[in-house]
């Protein structure tokens, strides 16, 4: 296991070092132009190479399903949350309430459920898989992974930065359906899955592989970068309890499901990963683009890529 986890930690470790450092040395203004490069560009490449090359025989039935447990899982916990905190603001005599009263701003709510919802399955997941799971059962990865990022990340997550991004007398669904059929990850996988059979010329696709290689190391040094931008334990405060649900309660409650139902080894560690992930990348550019809390989202980044080093070892134990 040991082997495993120093394969799997070194280019996180190495990337986001690189990207600490460097962030003294760049503009301002490229971590969120790096950012939104991954949403148009990086994401849908790596989506678009994905579903033409991925076999989806093994755990394509299974996968997606729990997967959407997970969603659903910290999508619930965290709108449980909000309205726990909300009925404390009726009560501003509690200690409790003016604790939490900067969840009473609509942008807060917006990045609060998208910290707790969206796991980094995609550039983190995959770049962390290989050296976890075997080769035979990386199907259930990549499953999971497509699976997450179009029904959470561009399904889900653009629905909710879509809505709180507006007074609530603004709102209209056919809004938010306009905003998620923009995506650009969505239309990406389309095309990979309508061109699965078609055979590209060498040179694109030995081109479209190799992104692949890019576009990981990108995210990481991503990470980096962000983690330079806060600034001592108020920027990690308000970011605790949806990063508790995010790497802590969802896995475990997941691992203990698909247990339930037969799911042993290589799958079920592949899924408990998965799900464990830290907060997803797309979190923060939704938030960069529908003008959310950034911070938040930055901080629960931080926080949970700190702790992924830590449960990495505790679900090796537990459900491999």
């Amino acid at each position: 296991m040991t082997d495993a986890l120093l394969h799997a930690y070194t280019p996180l470790i190495l990337w986001m070092g690189l990207g600490l450092i460097l962030f003294r040395f760049i503009p301002q203004d490229f971590p969120r132009f790096l950012g939104r490069g991954l949403y148009w560009v990086g994401g849908p490449l790596q989506i678009l190479a994905l579903a033409r090359r991925t076999d989806f025989a093994q755990g394509v039935g299974m996968a997606p399903l729990v997967t959407f447990a997970a969603l659903g899982i910290g999508l619930g916990l965290a709108a449980l949350c909000l309205f726990g905190f909300q009925q404390l603001a009726h009560y501003p005599a509690h200690p409790l309430a003016s604790r939490f009263a900067w969840l009473g701003e609509r942008s807060a709510q917006g990045s609060f459920l998208l910290a707790a919802t969206l796991g980094n399955t995609g550039y983190v997941g995959l770049g962390l898989s290989p050296a976890l799971i075997g080769t035979h059962h990386l199907g259930w990865s990549v499953s999971y992974s497509i699976t997450h990022s179009l029904v959470g990340g561009y399904g889900i997550g653009v629905m909710l930065a879509s809505r709180f991004s507006r007074p609530e007398q603004d709102n209209h669904w056919w809004l938010q359906l306009r905003d998620v059929l923009l995506a650009p990850s969505l239309w990406a996988f389309g095309c990979g899955i309508f061109t699965r059979t078609w055979e590209l010329p060498t040179l694109i696709d030995s081109g479209l592989q190799l992104s692949l290689w890019l576009i990981i190391p990108s995210a990481f040094l991503l990470i980096g970068m962000r983690l330079s931008q806060l600034r001592g334990w108020s920027s990690f405060q308000p970011a605790l309890l949806p990063a508790t649900v995010r790497v802590l309660i969802v896995p475990i409650l997941i691992g203990l499901g698909t247990t339930g139902v037969g799911l042993s080894g290589d799958p079920r560690l592949a899924v408990v990963l998965m799900a464990g992930m830290p907060t997803a990348f797309v979190g923060l550019v939704l938030a960069e683009e529908y003008n959310l809390d950034r911070q938040l989202v930055a901080g629960s980044i931080a926080l949970t890529t700190m702790a992924l080093l830590g449960t990495i070892p505790i679900w090796l134990l537990l459900f491999h």
